[in-house]
């Protein structure tokens, strides 16, 4: 093949082939020093101009090796995709430091990834090295997949019905007593109705989600131990669940020691229960995650080891807290930002929870699941900001590209080589301007038409005519066609949503029936890409004052 065929590309070959040529091997040896960086970024738009495999999915155009398209999707990974997506389809690959990144989207992309072959997908190799360290040895993605479903299963014995009706008092009470005690409720606590003060939102619904789920899945023993000791401690395990964790796993800087060391003090912890609760079995009745795990053996015949059953909790601590508190915050940032909205849920929980004489009861469990506006600002919520915006899974084989997903190309369909990361983005397919009237908006009301988009990708996503898959942990609703996946799908998706649902429901309606609030006039924060979930950009304040109650 001649070099003629390329042209413009030939000649400008030719020309620095000359060039260099005429160099001595001092002055050679200089010019590539001081221009490395400037020819690499050449080379490497030459070669992304030079002819491809055909049955490779389009690269997203970039300027620097090895870096690639790290800052376009860092920064604004929604606005990056769909840019892509005008450019080069429905699946595309892109580069992120090095790594070759395939994404798939709407919700075809969604189901062929989280629904294809876990052989095929391999989620453990995308993520261990992230959530090992964190979690611990031998569980979650740090075990074959065979064993992770069935501690998810065991997990699912912790999560009956009969314990959530237990937590709802507890999640209550909990609020309650922050909102009492807590310096951030200052004016609440002095019982003024006419002052206006602020807390941020935030950092409130991080603090209160830790204690509402120690209290419940956690343990009596475990809340006792929340102390602004043991905070700094979880915060420093905290520390290494971040983007510069995930993408370099071992660097010698103080966040990573950190992490580790507390990472084994929360283990010992833990362990140190799980001992005294076998060494005096009986001694008081348990309702909590600790109880249920140290129950269950695999399937062949063993128990769970006292590690294991630490470093499961701490995974459900570490996951749980994560998403509820920042589905919290955006919560009541929007239940803020639209008065309306707010007095309806407020009216709401008065019609069922005001008694004549002006106090109120705790609801019932099932009772909380009848509540149509408080079900729809959370899922709306859960829409527009769905915690994670990308899900990653490594291809441990070559896979063809399904044509409901994109077109053939020249040489047949696409195909993603082994080795190459796949992604979907359920956060793409819940914002689709083709599918979501006003797709960016927050509105609640979506959800009360039985027959809108919104109510039919729920009814998908929730199998809601009898469509069950047993993945190992009991029957669960696939979900993977749905473009609405807040809480991910298939084998991998999160057995803790309805825990999840029970948490928010119970802190929002606690909050709305104790204070008014509204936003400053910046309005809801922007999203902030940086963090591993989606938070609000800060300040997140929110303005509150107590409620008259007469």
């Amino acid at each position: 093949m001649s070099l003629n065929q390329y042209g413009p590309i030939a000649g400008l070959v030719g020309q620095a082939y000359d060039s260099f040529a005429s160099m001595s091997a001092t002055n050679l040896a200089l010019f590539l020093l001081v221009n490395i960086p400037v020819l690499s970024i050449i080379s490497n738009a030459i070669y992304q101009l030079l002819p491809k495999d055909k049955s490779l999915p389009p690269v997203a155009w970039h300027w620097i090796p090895w870096f690639g398209s790290a800052a376009a999707y860092g920064q604004d990974p929604i606005k990056f995709f769909f840019d892509c997506k005008e450019k080069y389809g429905n699946v595309f690959t892109f580069i992120l430091l090095g790594r070759k990144v395939t994404v798939a989207l709407t919700s075809a992309g969604n189901n062929f990834i989280m629904g294809g072959k876990h052989t095929t997908f391999s989620a453990e190799d995308a993520y261990t090295h992230l959530t090992t360290p964190v979690f611990g040895k031998d569980v979650v993605y740090d075990c074959p997949n065979e064993l992770l479903m069935e501690q998810k299963k065991f997990v699912k014995f912790g999560l009956s019905t009969e314990n959530f009706r237990q937590y709802v008092y507890m999640i209550e009470d909990e609020v309650t007593q922050f909102m009492k005690n807590d310096a951030g409720f200052k004016v609440f606590q002095m019982n003024d109705i006419n002052e206006w003060s602020s807390f941020d939102v935030l950092k409130v619904m991080s603090e209160i989600t830790i204690l509402t789920a120690s209290r419940t899945l956690q343990g009596n023993e475990v809340r006792a131990k929340i102390t602004k000791e043991y905070a700094q401690i979880y915060s420093d395990l905290d520390g290494g669940f971040t983007p510069l964790h995930f993408m370099f796993p071992n660097l010698p800087l103080e966040s990573y020691r950190k992490r580790d060391a507390a990472h084994k003090k929360i283990s010992d912890f833990y362990i140190s229960i799980i001992q005294k609760r076998r060494a005096n079995p009986g001694q008081e009745e348990e309702h909590d995650m600790i109880a249920a795990l140290m129950d269950q053996k695999y399937r062949a015949g063993r128990p769970l080891k006292d590690h294991e059953i630490a470093h499961i909790l701490i995974a459900l601590l570490m996951a749980g807290q994560h998403t509820s508190s920042t589905t919290a915050s955006w919560t009541l940032l929007h239940v803020a930002d639209r008065p309306d909205i707010a007095e309806a849920l407020y009216e709401e929980q008065v019609k069922h929870f005001r008694q004549p004489d002006g106090t109120w009861r705790t609801p019932e469990y099932e009772e909380l699941r009848e509540l149509p506006i408080l079900d729809s600002i959370i899922r709306e919520t859960l829409r527009i900001h769905p915690p994670i915006h990308s899900i990653m899974r490594v291809v441990r084989e070559d896979v063809v590209v399904p044509p409901t997903l994109a077109a053939p190309s020249e040489d047949g369909r696409y195909v993603i080589p082994k080795g190459h990361v796949a992604m979907s983005s359920a956060a793409i397919s819940q914002v689709d301007p083709m599918l979501w009237n006003n797709a960016n908006e927050w509105d609640p009301s979506r959800w009360s038409d039985p027959e809108g988009v919104a109510a039919q990708a729920y009814k998908q996503y929730d199998d809601a005519d009898g469509a069950k898959v047993d993945f190992g942990f009991g029957l669960v609703s696939k979900g993977t066609e749905s473009p609405y996946q807040p809480f991910g799908a298939g084998r991998h998706r999160c057995i803790g949503e309805q825990f999840a649902y029970l948490q928010l429901g119970v802190i929002v309606s606690t909050i709305v029936r104790q204070i008014e609030m509204r936003l400053p006039e910046t309005g809801v924060p922007s999203p902030n890409y940086h963090t591993m979930i989606t938070l609000p950009k800060t300040p997140c304040n929110i303005l509150y004052r107590r409620r008259n109650f007469d």
